[in-house]
């Protein structure tokens, strides 16, 4: 959608033609104003779909939606000028050994007693196959994301004897779901708390109006809702009352992460660089950045604009310049959505009303064809509202996704070992960078992905493997170097139990290969 949405519709309505240039920005104002009014009209009209509790809930999330909304009619382009971007300056993204180098205090636990860790969990498995939310895939030895977050603060908890709470930002999709499997959690020493991210509706694209009737979330209407990407934190961690409720405990920092992160654990260096500061200079905002590779070309980058930090993402990037933001030589880091965000400053920005977080304009196309948009913003863009933010350049290590099957088979390799459900890797592995690996699509789902490897390879010595068409794997195989399995149309191919492939080409239905 042109961000010029409103001038793009006048156009198709043919009614700019002839509108003498003084009076074309007062007519815009005056269509923006009509929107907006017919937006608001159409929001009460599914307010009064349903009574109660729900239509208290939905009231406050319709609040944060109409600012959303007028802030997308006001969009005049491209939200950064080229121009004005500049590097950051050398003390405002520092390097994680300099952190470090500082040392622990005697008192960790003063620390940690300070500290909630928050995980974004609102995302569903559907792009590996899987039904319900993604943290409850198994990722290793049969523990889900969930059950290795809950170990790595358990694990904490215990060592250091505080209480580190657990909460999970969820949204409509994962709400249900999560809640069922929390009673598991019980007898483990973490307090978990969940609160739901904001329901939003989507928008037609032509009419820019929902495309819902009313507020059930049943049937095709149930494709008329959406979370707004996890921007909505702020607001709907504010709206919960658990904000409050953590602030009177004495909570001071949130350690913010996406549960499908396995890198993101509680680092003790960066929360006592936090704790420690002196009060007059009090950091309010970090985020782990980590060095750029060509498989990150599309994340976001820390930026000085206009005298503050920013996170600039490359849907915020002119065309023209969409190249060069993915040079990893001019933007050399990009961010993890590892955040350390200070709780005062979360409450007093929200009740300034003076979050500001970039707008993303995310097209979707509704399984009968209807095009709509949805509104979001990301957690990282608000990094420009909060006093003293810092950049800290972490370990690659602190940086492992799982977003797809390919990266699932690395994190349950041999490359890492389980400690208290945090994954480290192999000291046998000679250099610290992962293999690329690229599986086709015949692994995409989950459950086709374990049907074909009996066991998982060896994968120490292994740099890149591409695995292409219908392949399967026998059990003990060992992989080296550099490994391409493609299987043409029609055929397949079973790499034996113990076979040992180094830097091998396997294509056709060529079986023959050297144990």
């Amino acid at each position: 959608l042109p961000s010029h949405s409103v001038s793009h519709r006048l156009s198709c309505l043919g009614l700019s033609k002839g509108v003498a240039n003084g009076g074309m920005a007062q007519f815009q104002e005056t269509m923006r104003q009509q929107l907006e009014s017919s937006m608001h009209d159409e929001l009460e009209k599914l307010l009064d779909t349903t009574t109660g509790a729900e239509r208290e809930v939905s009231k406050k999330d319709f609040e944060g939606f109409k600012n959303l909304f007028h802030r997308f009619l006001q969009v005049k382009g491209p939200s950064v000028e080229w121009i004005k971007i500049q590097r950051p300056p050398e003390d405002s993204i520092q390097p994680y050994d300099k952190i470090a180098a500082r040392g622990l205090p005697d008192n960790v636990a003063n620390s940690l007693n300070k500290l909630v860790v928050v995980k974004l969990n609102g995302g569903l498995g559907t792009s590996m196959g899987c039904k319900g939310p993604k943290s409850l895939i198994s990722v290793r030895n049969e523990n889900t994301f969930l059950d290795l977050t809950v170990q790595q603060i358990e694990h904490l908890n215990k060592t250091y004897n505080t209480d580190v709470p657990l909460v999970l930002m969820n949204s409509f999709n994962t709400d249900e779901d999560t809640k069922k499997i929390l009673q598991k959690y019980t007898h483990h020493r973490v307090k978990i708390h969940t609160f739901n991210q904001s329901r939003y509706p989507r928008i037609n694209k032509e009419s820019l109006l929902p495309v819902s009737t009313n507020l059930r979330m049943t049937g095709q209407n149930a494709e008329g809702w959406y979370p707004p990407g996890h921007g909505d934190i702020y607001a709907s961690f504010y709206n919960s009352g658990l904000l409050d409720q953590l602030i009177e405990q004495g909570k001071e920092y949130i350690f913010v992460s996406n549960i499908d992160n396995l890198g993101a654990t509680v680092d003790l260096h960066i929360l006592h660089h936090l704790v420690s500061q002196p009060n007059g200079k009090r950091c309010e905002f970090v985020m782990e950045v980590t060095d750029k590779t060509r498989a990150d070309v599309k994340g976001g980058t820390l930026i000085q604009y206009e005298g503050k930090l920013r996170l600039l993402e490359i849907a915020q990037v002119p065309k023209a310049h969409v190249d060069e933001f993915k040079s990893v030589s001019k933007f050399k880091i990009f961010n993890t959505n590892n955040l350390w965000i200070s709780l005062p400053a979360i409450k007093r920005l929200q009740e300034q009303n003076a979050m500001d977080m970039e707008i993303i304009v995310n097209p979707k196309t509704l399984d009968g064809g209807q095009n709509v948009i949805q509104l979001e913003t990301a957690v990282g863009a608000a990094i420009k509202c909060f006093d003293n933010a810092l950049g800290i350049n972490v370990p690659r290590s602190r940086f492992l996704p799982v977003k797809t099957t390919s990266d699932l088979l690395l994190v349950m390799s041999n490359l890492y070992s389980l400690d208290a459900g945090s994954l480290n890797m192999s000291p046998k592995r000679e250099f610290p960078t992962t293999p690329h690996v690229k599986l086709g699509s015949s692994f995409t789902k989950v459950q086709e992905y374990l049907i074909r490897f009996e066991s998982i390879p060896d994968m120490l010595e292994l740099d890149h493997l591409t695995v292409s068409g219908d392949v399967t794997f026998g059990k003990n195989v060992s992989l080296k170097g550099t490994v391409i399995i493609i299987a043409n149309h029609g055929d397949r191919i079973d790499i034996p139990a113990g076979s040992m492939l180094e830097n091998k080409i396997v294509s056709g239905n060529l079986r023959i290969l050297d144990h």
